[in-house]
């Protein structure tokens, strides 16, 4: 018997610990579902606190349309949430005068003529220029690169008054074309240095299999450069498109006075603040709303270009 007993003691295995009373979750089991617990709790939190941050940084636009909906007597009274007390006095009266009045809306539409071209012209001429300087061979290529380099630190008020003065020369001083001229100008440094490095980072391989394809660089430039630097070229057009529509220093000194963007024509209603405020509101409402829906339109293109090249 003892030794039957010395052999199934010797078989068995021991156990370290006894289990649990009443058939319980092992340890490790509690501790799985303990960890669970804690990544739920953290992610309920981190999405909380993401939503409390997004109200935050609205609240400005919010607290703007709640504005521009109020009596203009009353707007310059008391501040925008006490329209949560009284909603009945929400009204679109001022957008119906201010359209009514045409000078807002054609302000608008001289802020599309000038923002459309001088965006679209920047991410096409940024974009050749960013494929030659990163896949072409042409003498001096890297030191023009380091004069594009040199062309961001550039300020825009040094400039003013030389390009002024050149404007007055070539007789277009006043005109949409100017503006856009001169948006492009301090625009394509930027484009060209983000493009150029974006487009680096494309294979080599790639690029060598479809010229053995027979595609010649315009070809090569469409086809797959172009597609494969989707997200830089979105990014880079939120950019100029936010820089070009909210800009009122450029139109300022080069815009024609009697058709000035809506940034110009907003700020000649401060002047007489306490009179326009009924203007100023809904105005200023349309004036945001247009760069806040591009940004959510194109914002998983956005943070794709902004994360491009981050991870291998």
């Amino acid at each position: 018997m003892s030794a039957v007993s010395n052999a199934a003691s010797t078989d068995v295995p021991a156990h370290t610990g006894a289990a649990p009373a009443g058939g319980g979750t092992p340890a490790p089991g509690g501790s799985r579902i303990s960890s669970r617990l804690a990544r739920l709790t953290g992610s309920s939190a981190l999405r909380f606190g993401l939503v409390v941050v997004a109200l935050v940084w609205l609240s400005p636009t919010i607290g703007l349309f709640l504005s521009s909906l109020r009596d203009g007597k009353d707007i310059a009274g008391s501040g925008w949430w006490t329209v949560l007390t009284k909603p009945a006095e929400l009204t679109f009266t001022n957008y119906s005068a201010i359209f009514a009045d045409g000078s807002i809306p054609q302000s608008l539409l001289t802020t599309v003529l000038i923002t459309v071209p001088a965006t679209v012209l920047v991410v096409v001429l940024g974009s050749l220029a960013g494929y030659a300087f990163a896949w072409l061979d042409f003498p001096g290529r890297d030191w023009w690169f380091v004069v594009v380099v040199g062309l961001l630190v550039v300020p825009i008020q040094v400039a003013l008054i030389p390009v002024a003065k050149l404007y007055n020369i070539l007789g277009v001083f006043g005109t949409t074309a100017s503006v856009i001229a001169f948006h492009v100008a301090f625009g394509l440094p930027f484009a060209v240095f983000l493009l150029r490095n974006f487009f680096a980072e494309i294979p080599r391989e790639l690029l060598e299999a479809a010229r053995l394809d027979g595609a010649g660089e315009v070809r090569l430039f469409t086809r797959v450069v172009m597609p494969l630097g989707g997200p830089a070229i979105a990014s880079l057009g939120i950019f100029q498109f936010l820089w070009v529509w909210n800009d009122m220093l450029v139109a300022l000194v080069f815009a024609d006075a009697g058709n000035p963007p809506i940034t110009v024509a907003l700020q000649q209603q401060v002047r007489q603040f306490g009179n326009n405020i009924d203007v100023l509101a809904p105005g200023a409402f349309i004036s945001m709303i247009i760069p806040l829906a591009v940004f959510f339109a194109f914002q998983k293109q956005f943070v794709s270009g902004m994360m491009a090249g981050a991870v291998k």
